[in-house]
């Protein structure tokens, strides 16, 4: 059993996101970047499914420009079989949709059984790409998993997810689409034989045209601001004045 992996080239996580002063978007150039973390998940678990018999091959996908080579080597030295990386010069016109599409094309291609995702990337927070392409597929999906199990006869998938309720088990046939949660498992670390064996594995590469997909902006951003900053507190002399404060002023209550 083959399983694809998606994953995003984001800011890393542990970066200052800074606005560009034009407001068109986030500042990226001579900025850290690193895997989506949710992505990077995604991959452990693919990685785990392989080392407890259960798949023969892991295939990581990005999507992106020669910057996106770099991701894809990240999932190769944590123990990924081989790399896909779909060429696009204009990363702007990567929204869900248009990466749903392109995932569509390589599912077609490859065949594989089981298609993880990370649940969202950091960047945008869209939650999209793996249900839109779980509808394009028509294969049956399960978002927010934090526990994944293949039957002994890689027919079915058995996912925990967590819903506001609590956890919720749902069963589904293979193929089919699973997004990762942060408690799915904790990503390992890529070991320095790995990394340096990593460079020698595959990495194919194609275009949009290739795959005979039309990509187009879907979406237009139309201004990205910071958040608004925090108004310093207020202290009170009494009880007495913080209630009347929090009642004619906050209004809370």
């Amino acid at each position: 059993m083959k399983v694809m992996v998606a994953v995003k080239r984001v800011v890393d996580y542990a970066v200052k996101v800074r606005i560009k002063a034009d407001k068109s978007g986030v500042e990226t150039s001579n900025t850290k970047m690193s895997m989506n973390p949710f992505c990077e998940i995604a991959v452990e678990e693919a990685l785990r499914i392989k080392e407890a018999g259960r798949a023969s091959e892991v295939v990581v996908v990005s999507m992106g420009g020669e910057q996106c080579v770099e991701t894809i080597r990240t999932g190769l030295a944590m123990g990924a079989d081989r790399g896909l990386h779909v060429i696009t010069q204009d990363s702007s016109s990567l929204f869900p949709l248009a990466v749903a599409k392109l995932l569509q094309a390589l599912v077609s291609s490859e065949q594989p059984r089981l298609l993880l995702l990370g649940k969202q990337a950091i960047d945008d927070d869209c939650n999209q790409t793996g249900q839109m392409v779980a509808g394009l597929l028509g294969w049956p999906q399960a978002t927010f998993a934090s526990k994944v199990s293949i039957s002994d006869d890689k027919e079915s998938v058995c996912v925990e997810r967590e819903v506001d309720g609590g956890i919720e088990t749902i069963q589904l046939q293979l193929p089919a689409v699973v997004t990762a949660d942060l408690r799915l498992n904790t990503p390992r670390y890529a070991t320095l034989p790995n990394i340096m064996k990593a460079k020698k594995k595959s990495i194919q590469r194609v275009t949009p045209e290739e795959l005979n997909v039309v990509i187009g902006s879907d979406l237009e951003v139309l201004e990205v601001t910071e958040p608004p900053k925090r108004k310093a507190g207020v202290m009170v002399a009494s009880v007495d004045e913080l209630l009347d404060k929090l009642k004619n002023e906050a209004r809370v209550f």
